[in-house]
């Protein structure tokens, strides 16, 4: 389906696929090589990104991985500020996404820095938030906010992340939210053979007829699976990006961005459609 997200204003297309690229200004993320602390390192990632061929930047200043103890909101909100007053003066007309699960970080990034999309995976079980409360507050701030919100289901198995999105994007409805992306959740709630299992099945996301972004990139379920670090996992993330575009993902959500644009340029040209440019 030819999908296509209002960006403040920007219509983004997801008629062939698009590439988020990750930019972690964190000191914590699971994978090393994907910390940007400094201005300098920042405005390196974002020209990065978009010389690779990234339409979407994804900025996330307090770590949600499994086992993670977030950062406080004041910590959070510096470490987004000062990242994001670099990426606005870089590329001012980049389309930024905003990593996080606390709706008042959401409104000072859309509000401040014109964020133009909320990604939120909630918050970390772990931790002493709760899951449930704070994704209801989030949606209610960004059908406030206006912007494209990509909602992450935790959900074991295919059946309960179906049952979960299909609860979620209800809700958001009655709230007046317009553009929604779902993401199985890769990595959050769920097994090594469940993510697996939920891969093999993904095509079934489709019945929700809403896009599809897709996280997999140097997680656990491939360096676990095939006993290396996340730095030896980028063959591994390959494969499964291929996959999961194969099933019908509109996003890929990548560290790699260059590879994750020569995925889809492969698949656009297999399946007769124009490669992106």
């Amino acid at each position: 389906m030819d999908y296509t997200l209002n960006c403040n204003g920007r219509l983004l297309s997801l008629a062939t696929p698009q590439v988020m690229g990750i930019m972690n200004v964190t000191p914590d993320s699971f994978y090393a090589a994907s910390r940007q602390q400094t201005e300098t390192a920042v405005a390196a990632r974002v020209e990065e990104i978009l010389t690779q061929g990234g339409s979407i930047i994804d900025v996330g200043a307090c770590s949600t991985r499994p086992g993670s103890d977030p950062v406080s909101e004041t910590d959070e909100m510096e470490r987004l500020r000062q990242a994001l007053a670099v990426v606005r003066r870089e590329t001012p007309d980049a389309i930024v996404s905003i990593d996080t699960f606390r709706p008042t970080v959401a409104r000072m990034a859309v509000e401040e820095f014109g964020a133009d999309i909320i990604n939120d995976v909630g918050a970390p079980a772990n931790s002493q938030f709760s899951i449930l409360n704070s994704q209801f507050d989030m949606f209610r701030m960004v059908a406030r906010l206006h912007v494209p919100y990509i909602y992450m289901s935790r959900g074991a198995t295919m059946k309960e992340i179906l049952m979960d999105c299909a609860e979620s994007v209800a809700q958001l409805r009655t709230m007046g939210q317009k553009d929604i992306v779902l993401d199985p959740g890769f990595g959050f709630g769920k097994t090594l053979e469940q993510n697996y299992e939920v891969m093999n099945c993904l095509e079934r996301m489709q019945m929700t007829r809403l896009p599809i972004l897709v996280g997999v990139s140097r997680k656990s379920m491939i360096y676990k699976l095939l006993d290396c670090q996340p730095e030896q996992a980028l063959n591994g993330t390959t494969a499964l990006n291929t996959m999961a575009l194969l099933k019908g993902a509109d996003i890929l959500r990548v560290h790699d961005v260059r590879e994750a644009v020569e995925c889809v340029k492969i698949m656009a040209a297999t399946q007769s459609l124009h490669p992106v440019q």
